[in-house]
């Protein structure tokens, strides 16, 4: 049986009405709340003939037969109502990076021919500005935050709406195939729109399957999970990140309650300790060592209790072995998940550390579904088989590329009767039913004919205990045609030479991997996410280069 997201919380909160739903500061929803503010957000939408015009049967991979909802908000309630409330109206939210520019938001809301927009009042001015060349987008509703920000004049406050809308359940058949999309972060050029079927997205990502792997048959039994889970998970990444709002969706859809950071328009590690501590959070999600090791740096200063934390999971970035350590020698309890996985795929492979069973590095267990793809994508690479391959997956994937045949047929290939995704990423097998993740394809540095990843060197600069930091790229070489360079941020009062770092490194790395030039900044430029800034990585190794 497949399932429809909007169709599980409405089970769910049947179930569990006066459970905590979600935290947010002073706010508390239980689930009887969320459904009421979330169907009446989907009837206003509804009124404003917003809606589905084709069935999906009726569509190719690449189209999409539902109006779309963008969302330019920081982290807040409102940004998981936004969602669930377009699910409930048969619409499909969508994701906007709230650092883009004008010009940028105006491309993606171009791009997913958006017919309402969700936006913090801080953003009114750049909202103001574009609106007038997106003739298709109908619906403003303006979230009042702390900026003082003005109703804009063609905008509808968000409360009052709500306030104004029914608050019956949407007179809709919801359907499995309708979509769930999220735009990719377009760090190798303009952001894609991903599009799945609810139903895939559920088993491939938000709690979709039992703890044995295997798939509910019955909605009853996705209830009687949820009622038998009192969980609380604080994730840390932006909601317009997939690994944010993906976690909270998850955990939704497991009976559990999302907590929200009380300072939501910025990551503040010691604001983060502290919600941990007094909502008593059972599991933690954040993103690699950009967020983890401030978080480290955050505990050493001001210890908490944090005896409920169980677990900490981290994707969407490296999440080295000394941080790890680390995380364990301050949280000897809990148990550390490091995932991989992108928009395109859903979580594929993870590795666990714990104090009792040690730390995990390099080596992956196999989610359902991962495989290993020969370099021409024609067949699978066998374990046995030591060559880097492309890491695909089959199974509960996504329908394509938004708009986008051709992209679409290329990240989505049949082989033997089998459809994979590939979006990118490399990796080769270690052990039987274990591999080992080298980095996506983009960073790929070809030096001398040799091919290394970008991923590999900044977790082995990462070690030294003197680095807080690493970013690398390849530049130009007249020797090498590409040669490996690195910007390295040290801990504070730290100090250590280029020499000393490649010292170090030489017992992890070949030497035809190791930096020929490191270069050390106060700073390594990252986004909100947690993702390196590849912009602002190229312009220091051009800067250097240019001296």
């Amino acid at each position: 049986m497949e399932f429809n997201l909007a169709q599980v919380h409405e089970a769910i909160a049947t179930a569990i009405p006066e459970r905590d739903c979600l935290i947010f500061g002073d706010r508390r929803l239980t689930w009887s709340q969320l459904t009421d503010r979330t169907r009446r957000l989907a009837n206003f939408l509804l009124e404003q003939d917003l809606g589905i015009r084709r069935e999906r049967s009726q569509l190719s991979n690449w189209e999409s037969g539902q109006d779309h909802v963008a969302l330019l908000l920081h982290n807040g309630n409102e940004y998981l109502e936004a969602m669930l409330g377009a699910f409930k109206a048969r619409l499909v939210p969508l994701n906007l990076n709230y650092r883009f520019v004008e010009r940028e938001l105006l491309e993606i809301l171009r791009d997913a021919g958006a017919r309402a927009l969700v936006f913090h009042s801080c953003f009114a001015p750049q909202v103001e500005k574009i609106a007038a060349e997106l003739p298709e987008l109908r619906v403003l509703l303006q979230v009042e935050d702390d900026s003082g920000a003005a109703t804009l004049a063609d905008a509808l406050d968000y409360e009052t709406a709500l306030a104004s809308s029914k608050p019956e359940r949407p007179a809709l058949d919801w359907s499995p195939d309708d979509l769930y999309a999220t735009y990719t972060g377009g760090t190798t050029g303009l952001p894609k729109g991903v599009l799945w079927r609810q139903a895939d997205i559920f088993v491939a990502n938000m709690n979709g399957r039992r703890e044995d792997g295997t798939l509910f048959d019955d909605l009853d039994a996705i209830v009687e999970r949820a009622r038998a889970t009192e969980f609380r998970v604080l994730p840390q990444a932006p909601f317009m990140h997939v690994a944010g709002h993906s976690t909270a969706l998850g955990m939704w859809n497991a009976g559990g309650t999302v907590v929200i950071p009380d300072k939501a328009d910025a990551f503040d590690p010691a604001s983060i300790l502290e919600c941990l501590e007094r909502e008593q959070v059972n599991m933690t999600v954040l993103v690699g060592d950009s967020m983890a090791r401030p978080l480290v740096a955050a505990l050493r200063a001001n210890g908490r209790d944090l005896n409920p934390l169980q677990m900490i999971i981290s994707g969407g970035a490296g999440l080295s072995r000394r941080t790890k350590e680390e995380l364990l020698e301050l949280l000897p309890h809990v148990t550390i998940i490091e995932g991989v996985g992108s928009s395109e795929t859903g979580g594929q492979a993870s590795n666990v550390s714990s104090a009792a069973g040690g730390v995990s590095s390099g080596g992956f267990a196999l989610g359902h579904g991962t495989t290993l793809l020969n370099e021409d994508k024609t067949e699978c690479l066998a374990p046995s088989d030591t060559r880097v391959g492309w890491l695909a997956r089959s199974g509960s994937i996504p329908l394509g590329y938004l708009g986008d045949a051709e992209k679409t047929a290329e990240t989505f290939p049949t082989i033997a009767g089998t459809r994979y995704v590939v979006p990118g990423d490399r990796a080769r097998w270690k052990n039987e039913g274990e591999l080992e993740f080298l980095g996506r394809d983009s960073t790929k540095i070809n030096s001398g004919g040799e091919k290394i990843f970008a991923e590999e060197v900044e977790v082995a600069l990462k070690q030294h205990p003197a680095v807080l930091d690493a970013a690398v790229a390849g530049r130009p070489s007249d020797r090498w045609g590409e040669e490996v360079v690195a910007i390295v941020q040290l801990q504070p009062d730290q100090e250590v030479t280029p020499a000393a770092l490649r010292e170090s490194c030489e017992g992890s790395l070949a030497s035809f991997k190791l930096p020929k030039a490191i270069y050390f900044r106060n700073t390594i430029q990252r986004g909100p996410a947690g993702k390196i800034d590849l912009t602002w990585l190229r312009q220091q190794v051009a800067e250097e280069a240019s001296q």
